[in-house]
């Protein structure tokens, strides 16, 4: 007898904690701006990625190049450090920079870190692998001008159940012939998080 009321408590236990523990999960707007933790996220991202590449391209140094050159400038997008005091998936910032700049089409952008190095052992398949009519031959990439690189970095300031994070992503694009910095830009962001 007392194991079968156990039973049936640990029954209606579970079934009572599975009840309550359901989730729903609704799908969303990928451009849609929700911030649940105050950490950085997708919507921080794109927002700096747009307004940076927006920066970029508006310098006096892209006009220079142009009337110097008669052509768009080429950019490899390399490393933006993490520095901050959290996991930040830089990648995913990297590939917005350069959508946004791609978008813009008033500069070429080449693949750069491994992806290039992927190509690159690609083609050296092909010198063995591939037809001589479609073989891809090394030393015909396009050469970079510009690089950009940078940093994210945070300070948090926490009281009790109340912190303020705030983020600035410094970039700077440097001419690769001469290492001279054309442009220096940076976006700030400011969350106050209270729970």
């Amino acid at each position: 007898m007392k194991k079968s009321i156990i039973a049936i408590a640990f029954c209606v236990l579970g079934m009572s904690l599975v009840t309550s523990c359901s989730r729903k999960v609704t799908r969303v707007a990928t451009d849609a701006q929700i911030d649940l933790s105050g950490r950085w996220n997708d919507t921080d991202s794109r927002l700096a990625a747009e307004e940076l590449s927006s920066q970029i391209l508006s310098g006096n140094w892209i006009t220079d190049f142009v009337q110097e050159k008669g052509k768009k400038p080429v950019i490899i997008v390399c490393l933006v450090r993490n520095k901050s005091h959290e996991h930040i998936e830089s990648e995913t910032f990297i590939k917005d920079i350069e959508k946004a700049l791609i978008s813009k089409q008033k500069a070429r952008i080449v693949q750069g870190g491994k992806m290039r190095e992927e190509l690159r052992a690609e083609r050296a398949d092909q010198q063995n692998n591939s037809s001589v009519s479609t073989v891809k031959k090394f030393g015909l990439e396009t050469g970079a001008d510009y690089m950009l690189q940078g940093n994210i970095n945070s300070i948090v300031d926490a009281h009790k159940k109340q912190k303020v994070v705030y983020y600035q992503i410094d970039l700077e694009l440097t001419h690769l012939q001469t290492n001279e910095k054309v442009w220096i830009g940076d976006k700030k962001i400011k969350k106050f998080v209270k729970n």
